[in-house]
């Protein structure tokens, strides 16, 4: 038997009324704050990702899924949504139509890395970017678009945030940082000894305990801030008090893509896993210069899907029942009338079926009922000849007859 790959899901019919509910929410809460769906293609030029996401970023060392293709040029499927949308904002020259542009999307990434609970090899990302908006305000309006997805789900986890600085400030912190981490060098996990001198804010988002524990007594980024990012970052602050929306600074977020500067933010869900990320995000001033466009400011974020299905569980969270079948209807005998019947409520907006595989009556009953349709109608020679049919109600155990062409008036009803 062919099987799944390691590290994906089938998603099942009886699941996917989750995922509906899921998506309404968030093209709902995208609506309130004008934002305009963008799709980008699953894979790109592998240079993109290089040179957006960071060539020293495990992402890019470690987890992407790179291949030639038969012209021999290096093709990636996207392992974050950002770098394909900011391509997309350069190469179509979007700023054209007016700054600040607001997207989302929502879009299959892909990770070689350990499955595990909400974080498979293709998992699925809700994101927002907003281009061309440089102010604090616009920091606050990407935080306040997550907070309300979550506020519409029924979800409260944690928002943490930080900044990072920009590139001066960053060097001047890397120095010291570097400094004392040499320090504790002995005490680090194998992969941070590697990051010691090439990337060492990534050794502050390490999981491994030690270096978890070496990382607290770290100096604060927030202490190296040049006067600018200082004042941005109050700013950011400010405008989330002014909307009401709590918060908690940590030192220690710094996110795991290079293109981060400036704000970097959190919201962490208790009871999912050790990796309780729900939504992480933050400010990229430099990634549209990066991958050669003009320079122009940029916010946005991103959040799992499968995460959130996991928040919503853990915290107790109800997603309604999927939509059943309105009608089912079952035949002695009248297959072609049925057939027709069906095809005219359906005409009607009433969702109906009927037997598709020469079920006896008795049978047609039991799978009205394990597919829960609401109402049963059976038409035989008698109810042809009389032109009214008995209407069951499944869940009331009830039943009332009715004229065939009053019907679907009935079920409208």
């Amino acid at each position: 038997m062919i099987t799944l790959p390691k590290g994906t899901k089938d998603l099942l019919p009886q699941e996917s009324y989750k995922w509906h509910y899921i998506e309404k929410k968030l093209r709902k809460i995208a609506g309130l704050y004008q934002l305009n769906e963008i799709r980008t293609p699953t894979f790109e030029h592998t240079e993109l990702f290089l040179r957006g996401v960071g060539d020293t970023t495990d992402i890019v060392n470690k987890e992407m899924y790179t291949f030639d293709d038969r012209s021999g040029r290096s093709i990636t499927l996207k392992p974050e949504g950002t770098a394909g949308v900011a391509r997309s904002f350069v190469e179509n020259n979007m700023r054209e139509g007016g700054l600040p542009v607001k997207c989302w999307y929502e879009t299959s990434v892909f990770r070689y890395e350990k499955p595990q609970a909400g974080r498979l090899r293709e998992h699925h990302q809700f994101g927002v970017e907003m281009f061309g908006a440089e102010g604090p305000c616009a920091d606050a309006e990407a935080i306040s678009i997550a907070k309300s997805i979550f506020d519409e789900l029924g979800l409260n986890p944690r928002l943490y945030i930080n900044s990072i600085g920009c590139r001066n400030c960053r060097k001047v912190y890397h120095g010291a940082l570097i400094g004392y981490l040499e320090s504790q060098k002995e005490g680090l996990c194998a992969t941070c000894k590697e990051r010691l001198h090439v990337n060492p804010l990534r050794i502050l988002d390490c999981k491994n305990e030690n270096c978890q524990r070496i990382a607290k007594g770290a100096p604060s980024i927030l202490d190296y801030l040049c006067e600018d990012c200082n004042a941005h970052f109050e700013g950011v602050k400010h405008s989330l008090d002014n909307l009401g929306i709590a918060y908690t600074v940590n030192p220690t977020i710094v996110r795991g893509l290079d293109y981060y500067t400036r704000t970097v933010f959190e919201f962490i869900s208790e009871g999912i896993g050790a990796k309780s990320t729900v939504c992480g995000g933050g400010r990229y001033n430099d990634l549209i210069e990066g991958i050669g466009g003009k320079p122009c400011p940029a916010v946005g974020f991103g959040m799992g899907i499968e995460r959130l299905l996991l928040t919503a569980e853990a915290e107790g969270s109800i997603i309604p029942n999927e939509e059943l079948p309105t009608v089912y209807i079952a035949s002695m005998g009248t297959d072609d009338y049925c057939q027709r019947l069906t095809a005219s409520l359906r005409k009607a907006g009433i969702s109906a079926s009927f037997d598709l595989v020469g079920r006896g009556l008795k049978a047609q009953m039991k799978f009205a009922d394990k597919i829960g349709a609401k109402y049963v109608v059976v038409i035989g020679d008698n109810e042809l000849a009389s032109g009214i049919v008995s209407v069951k109600n499944m869940r009331e155990s009830s039943q009332e007859e009715v004229r065939i062409d009053d019907l679907a008036h009935y079920l409208v009803k």
